[in-house]
């Protein structure tokens, strides 16, 4: 089966569906089509507790006290240009998604209820209570229903993007104007891999946080796009940067994903402390709880190692119960759901892989290494983060980068011609797996080796134990690949070891600490700015 589209976009949150709608308004006549591995609703997106970072307020706020606290956050590592571009057209692209009917909190006198977190030295966060994500994700939906262009196809997994490889050209890292022509994608519900065909391709496949046992992204977030790119020889860069949030609920009983108690918490008053209710992030940095989540999740972490506790609290009791539950009416109901009452007892937190600076490579336009291949939301990287992301920066990246790519498209799609010969996929040899056994094994293994190895602080001895033991699954779940026939659980499994391999390597090749990087060996940093890009 061959479907042809204008537009292909793999992914349907902020970063696919904000795209969706910005060139269906421009082009009826234009064909888009969104696949989601899951539901449609079903995205990091839906999961952002905090919400959107952009100046709002002038007479106390600026874009250049934004730029400022990006770029501190960022360690060094930001593209500043970037980073102008983001915060300066940031307030339109919110605007954009007001009027398409996203609601956000307003005070007593009907003005935006701003929040202030990590990192930030103003109140510029919009929010819609402790939902943020999951407002914007209706909305998305809400409009996109609009535009009778716009099909998305649930249920279907993008296994490999389309280039000159699958037409028998031999192509390398080095091979010069690699083309997209679309992707093979896996249709769940009949097993089947379809042929899809577009002139423009975009990457909005979000994170890749199931590499970690602990995780506050949701069970898709498996790294698929960059995974994807990195396959088809695309750059990949600046893949060692993982923010842990420093403050997933701890529940003994174990989730997957960690339930994730919001900066926000920090930033309405909430103080982290230890088990016997001491304060400690003034040891760590003058800006104490409301610190870059890199420092605190480092503090929280090395809080826990020293005194041998499972977690840290973050103590709630001395705010006011009715706000607390006005602002955080889901942390709230979770806590009291496991027994915690947060206005009488303090929340026990531990670190949690929450979010990937590093990623695909892109331009300013959000096109990627690969021709007619674009890319948008945490599957990027874009430079805008650096070594450590901003808190409520990543809503307000994928707008900003999404219309920017729209743009792109609506000026060239007309002039790209759609591929011909095209071969379909082929799956001669393989067949039905005997043992599920294999592949959840290995995922359980994949899992405790970045989390012992390659977690929020490193070393050489731990990072080669890391790649010793990658090779082998590698091995191994090649070999499964291609013997047996296709299946979500295996292509989680393939993406999520490339994701694992690229976060280990480009930590070994990064020979200092800065932002997210932590390692023992090389604690200072470097007198210059070096990307790791493979």
């Amino acid at each position: 089966m061959n479907n042809q589209s204008d537009l292909l976009i793999l992914g349907s949150g902020i970063a696919g569906l904000s795209l969706a709608i910005k060139v269906a308004k421009k082009r009826s006549d234009l064909s888009i089509l969104v696949l989601t591995k899951t539901i449609e609703g079903e995205s990091n997106t839906r999961y952002a507790q905090g919400g959107v970072a952009a100046v709002w307020d002038f007479e106390k706020d600026s874009y250049e006290k934004h730029i400022e606290d990006t770029l501190d956050a960022g360690d060094g590592l930001c593209k500043k240009n970037i980073v102008e571009i983001v915060v300066k057209e940031g307030p339109e692209r919110v605007k954009e998604i007001i009027d398409w009917g996203a609601r956000f909190d307003k005070d007593k006198s009907s003005e935006y209820d701003l929040a202030r977190e990590g990192g930030h030295t103003e109140h510029r966060i919009l929010h819609y209570k402790d939902l943020t994500g999951w407002e914007i994700q209706r909305t998305l939906m809400e409009e996109a229903k609009l535009y009778p262009n716009i099909t998305v196809y649930e249920h279907y997994f993008a296994v490999d993007i389309i280039t000159q490889h699958h037409l028998g050209y031999n192509i390398t890292r080095v091979t010069p104007n690699i083309e997209c022509y679309g992707a093979y994608a896996l249709n769940k519900q009949n097993g089947k891999i379809d042929t899809l065909l577009a002139k423009i391709t975009v990457m909005a496949t979000g994170g890749a946080g199931q590499v970690y046992r602990n995780t506050t992204n949701p069970t898709i977030a498996t790294g698929d796009g960059m995974a994807m790119v990195y396959r088809a020889k695309g750059r990949v860069e600046n893949m060692e940067f993982v923010q842990f949030h420093p403050t997933a609920l701890y529940n003994p009983a174990g989730e997957n994903p960690d339930f994730l108690v919001s900066e926000a918490v920090r930033g309405f008053g909430g103080i982290l402390k230890t088990k016997d209710g001491k304060e400690f992030m003034q040891k760590y940095d003058e800006r104490k709880s409301l610190a870059p989540r890199d420092i605190v999740a480092r503090a929280i972490d090395n809080e826990m190692k020293t005194r041998g506790d499972d977690f840290v609290c973050l103590d709630c009791t001395h705010l006011d119960k009715d706000a607390f539950i006005a602002h955080f009416p889901t942390i709230y109901k979770k806590c009291k759901s496991i027994g915690i009452d947060p206005m009488k007892d303090m929340i026990p937190v531990v670190p949690a892989c929450h979010y990937m600076c590093g990623g695909i490579q892109t331009d300013e336009n959000g096109k990627s290494s690969i021709d007619h291949l674009y890319a948008s939301g945490e599957c990027t990287c874009t430079g805008l983060h650096g070594a450590n992301r901003l808190a409520s920066n990543s809503l307000l990246e994928a707008m900003v980068f999404s219309h920017r790519i729209a743009n792109e498209v609506l000026k060239r799609v007309d002039a790209i011609p759609f591929k011909s010969n095209i071969p379909d996929w082929d799956a001669t040899g393989t067949t039905e797996p005997k043992e599920m056994v294999l592949i959840t094994q290995s995922m359980k293994e994949l899992k405790e080796i970045m989390s012992s190895y390659v977690g929020i602080v490193r070393s050489n001895v731990r990072l080669k134990r890391a790649l010793d033991r990658l090779y082998l699954l590698y091995a191994e779940s090649e070999a499964l690949y291609n013997t047996t026939v296709m299946s979500p659980q295996l292509c989680e499994l393939r993406n999520l070891i490339t994701i694992a391999y690229l976060i280990t390597r480009s930590a070994s090749m990064r020979r200092e600490s800065r932002g997210l990087h932590y390692t023992t060996d090389y604690p200072n940093e470097l007198p210059f700015i070096d990307l790791s890009i493979l």
